[in-house]
């Protein structure tokens, strides 16, 4: 049980680090300005880019970190949060290397790097990205249909999300809003989804765009800003973005809304990660995704962006944020496993208390137990109700135990 003096000071240094972490906006300090598409379009898409980063000052804030480290005491909650601490460091380090070769490793630091290895030690995400798109490449004529389906209206998305997230939100329903100025389809905070006028949408985009950035998201946001006691797990800190976005991915999968597209742009971006870290540069990578199937001009000139973003243009050290789709979407489906074969349901649910990453659950559980934090407002309804997700794991767990090769043989034999 925690005593009151450390209550105390861990709400107060959860509450004073969490008003620190607001001032870091990573990608929008990283963004492009729109007149960069323009004029490389323009120039048809011959002229590297031009893109300069303000510089970012970071005296305030390396000393406000400081001064909060020599506050800490020594409970386990305290070392988290100084973990918590140095995850902040890294995102200032980040900013400080935008536009220079050092920029990669800060990166990679954060968010990883294709060819980090997984926990089996020996796959990585680079592999999985070039297996699925072989996978799919020689069922292409089989898929084309399904990648060719008609657009829907932004007004009709809009209606149609907001008709489905405010029976779960409530009075806490993000704002629906159209947007003129807006570099991608649609983004989306604790308070606002925007959606680009003019983008195309299909019926799956729209339910991705739900399960992904609303019953994920959102849910987790509004979470994590309801406990008073750690208020830093309301904060969007860049080492949590591999768990979140493998958990918003992950909802996709289960909810049966991802399909082939989805599951190649997320490849795609990882295989393009790592040309640009072999040396590709923007005019390169922005050619490979032209190349891919259905890609417009300004798609293609918005993935090689999120590529490059904060990197060198020349090619050698990209942003590898985007790899935490697919790889987050491994870790965070090998955790679910884990826990239902261990019957460990509440480890699964304390994952929603707040922006956490996978391997805060052992000091949440424990938060929990001695009365921290508070029990998630909003899940999706996979969690509320996990009956099909044991069925899932439960069964893909005895399948993936068979002997595979001697099936295949079999089954491949069938269609000769």
């Amino acid at each position: 049980m925690i005593g009151k003096r450390d209550l105390k000071r861990i709400k107060d240094n959860s509450s004073k680090l969490f008003e620190i972490s607001k001032q870091i906006k990573i990608l929008r300090y990283l963004a492009w300005d729109k007149s960069v598409r323009t004029t490389f379009l323009n120039s048809k898409s011959q002229t590297m880019p031009k893109v300069e980063y303000p510089k970012f000052d970071s005296s305030e804030l390396r000393a406000s970190l400081k001064k909060l480290k020599s506050l800490n005491g020594d409970t386990p909650y305290d070392k988290w949060l100084e973990d918590k601490m140095n995850d902040i460091l890294s995102s200032i380090d980040l900013l400080q290397s935008s536009g220079t070769k050092q920029f990669l490793k800060k990166s990679e630091q954060i968010y990883g790097s294709p060819n980090f290895v997984l926990r089996d030690g020996k796959t990585s995400t680079l592999q999985l990205a070039k297996k699925f798109e072989a996978l799919i490449d020689s069922h292409l004529e089989h898929f084309s249909e399904s990648l060719q389906v008609n657009q829907i209206p932004v007004a009709n998305v809009k209606k149609n999300i907001e008709e489905r997230i405010q029976p779960i939100f409530g009075s806490k329903s993000p704002k629906i809003i159209i947007e003129d100025q807006l570099s991608a389809r649609a983004t989306a905070s604790s308070k606002r989804i925007r959606l680009r006028r003019g983008a195309g949408f299909t019926n799956k985009d729209v339910d991705q765009l739900i399960n992904h950035e609303a019953f994920i998201h959102v849910a987790t946001t509004l979470n994590g800003r309801q406990q008073t006691n750690v208020k830093i797990l309301g904060a969007k800190t860049g080492s949590i973005t591999k768990t979140q976005e493998g958990l918003a991915v992950f909802s996709e999968f289960i909810t049966g809304c991802i399909d082939v597209n989805r599951m190649y742009r997320i490849s795609d971006r990882v295989i393009a990660i790592q040309m640009a870290i072999d040396g590709a540069d923007f005019i390169e990578v922005y050619r490979f995704f032209l190349k891919r199937d259905g890609k417009t001009r300004t798609q293609a000139f918005e993935d090689a962006r999120r590529v490059f973003r904060g990197g060198v243009l020349s090619g050698g050290a990209p942003f590898t944020k985007d790899i935490v789709y697919l790889d987050g979407l491994i870790r965070v489906h090998n955790f679910f496993r884990s826990a239902i074969l261990r019957g460990k349901k509440n480890a699964i649910e304390i994952l929603f208390s707040g922006k956490a990453d996978l391997e805060d659950v052992p000091i949440l559980l424990k938060m929990k137990k001695d009365g921290l934090i508070e029990d998630p407002i909003f899940l999706p309804e996979w969690v509320t109700d996990m009956n099909y997700l044991v069925s899932y794991f439960v069964f893909s767990n005895f399948v993936g135990k068979m002997d595979y090769d001697s099936v295949d043989d079999f089954y491949g034999s069938l269609f000769k």
